[in-house]
């Protein structure tokens, strides 16, 4: 059972704590570990790129469209699973809480082995799949091996468990667990890379260095769970628990969303990247540069989404509409402001910032050329992220793909392909503004509407 203390402190925080204290408490230890995830997710290319080699910097930009898959399933189960939990909390159903948690941790294993294993059988025809030439391949078989083959199962535990924690109100071992993990790969990185591999593997090495933080992260969050036993609803299990088939129902129905509005978002990279690298593998190495330093600002948005996803959901699930839209509000504002900041930074500092990445010329010329117009579309991509998790918070998982759907298939591939066709590289890197003002439009009629009928 939940020890007394356990229940006061989530009540604070859910219940009486004011809106912008408890947002803070939830959001800034997500941010940091984006953050710093993001860090050590731009280390393998920053370090990579040091290499002065564009066929590297461009094999593991596309192996980074088949990782993010990873982070789909994390999604299906972490997103799904912990949603449902905290909704059940809010419900004061602790006992089915506590066999859903345990039962997304035992489906997130058994999807991430599955994948793991996929990916191995299929490995050559998915990288052709993905536009890897003949001097790429071998280096995006190397970071594949160690990424996703052999890492596929502690990266996804690792970000489900992170994502139950965070999701009971304990962010900060949340954020703790995951920032330790980037911090570890920002340190072996060049260890593996420069020391321990040989020239000619340094891809292979970064790739190891992911992998090992990867695994001593999962290692942490396994010791949290055993430190959080009896105080909180997690537990690792021991067997496979079965939960009310509306729990299940609830679980997938947001899961599944959550996973396929990530995959959708991959699956765009991917064309991203295949139409890059028809201009050529510098084109590809710089779009690649590009789509991690916009990470920054998403990052720092994704997490503020984080943040507010369990208390807007515990206060959908007791009916403190009030409350639930406060800190809507409150998380939109503080995206909208870093999402500005980041604008003016990129626009002035783009040279900077990719050349901080290679010194090749070309591959310098185009980042910048792509950094400052794609730069213009952050806020409305933070909007368009705000407004999924928000729809996943209040149980609208149908609702939530339906807007991935519109934003990815309906608007941002067609129009990839469009402007590709008619404006080359320019127009590729000009559709995520066009897409997205389009897409949140879209989405705040949706809202509109959507947001009448839970008060009502």
């Amino acid at each position: 059972m939940v020890s007394t203390e356990e229940k006061i402190r989530t009540k604070e925080i859910f219940e009486t704590k004011p809106v912008p204290a408890a947002l803070a408490k939830m959001a800034i230890p997500t941010i940091v570990s984006q953050l710093i995830t993001l860090i050590y997710n731009i280390a393998d290319t920053w370090f990579i790129g040091q290499t002065n080699n564009p066929y590297m910097v461009a094999a593991s930009s596309l192996v980074l469209t088949i990782f993010l898959m990873t982070a789909a399933l994390a999604n299906l189960f972490g997103v799904g699973g912990g949603n449902l939990v905290v909704r059940l909390l809010g419900g004061k159903d602790e006992e089915e809480a506590k066999k859903a948690a345990s039962l997304s941790l035992v489906m997130a294993a058994g999807a991430s082995l599955t994948f793991s294993v996929l990916c191995f059988l299929f490995m050559d025809p998915l990288l052709r799949l993905l536009g890897a030439s003949d001097y790429t391949i071998g280096y995006a078989k190397q970071y594949l091996t160690f990424v996703v083959v052999i890492g596929a199962v502690p990266t996804v535990l690792a970000n489900t468990m992170s994502a139950m924690v965070r999701n009971i109100g304990h962010s900060k071992e949340a954020g703790f667990g995951l920032g330790m993990g980037g911090v570890l790969n920002v340190i072996l990185d060049p260890i593996f890379m420069f020391v321990i591999f040989p020239d000619g593997y340094q891809v292979a090495g970064a790739a190891v260095a992911t992998m090992l933080s990867n695994v001593i992260t999962l290692i942490y969050f396994i010791l949290t769970y055993q430190k959080l036993k009896g105080e909180t609803v997690l537990s690792l299990p021991r067997r496979v628990e079965k939960i009310r088939k509306d729990s299940l129902s609830s679980l997938f129905s947001v899961g599944i969303p959550a996973a396929m509005s990530l995959l959708l978002f991959d699956l765009t990279t991917m064309v991203i990247n295949r139409l890059a690298a028809g201009h050529g593998d510098t084109q590809l190495a710089a779009i690649g540069i590009v789509l991690k330093v916009e990470r920054l600002p998403l990052n720092i948005g994704i997490g503020i989404c984080l943040g507010m996803t369990p208390l807007v959901a515990y206060n959908y699930a007791s009916k403190n509409h009030k409350r639930m839209k406060e800190f809507f509000s409150a998380a939109r504002f503080a995206g909208l402001v870093i999402s500005v900041l980041c604008v003016v930074f990129y626009r002035f500092c783009a040279p900077y910032i990719v050349r901080a990445f290679i010194s090749d010329a070309d591959t310098v010329r185009y980042g910048t050329e792509f950094l400052q117009s794609r730069c213009f579309a952050t806020p409305f991509m933070f909007l368009s992220f705000h407004m999924v998790h928000f729809m996943q918070a209040v149980n609208r998982g149908k609702v939530s793909f339906q807007l991935a759907v519109i934003r990815q298939i309906c608007l941002n591939i067609p129009i990839l392909i469009l402007l590709n066709h008619f404006f080359g590289m320019s127009g590729i890197v000009w559709t995520q503004l066009i897409a997205d003002a389009i897409n949140v439009v879209v989405s705040y009629i949706i809202y509109r509407r959507l947001i009448g009928k839970i008060a009502s």
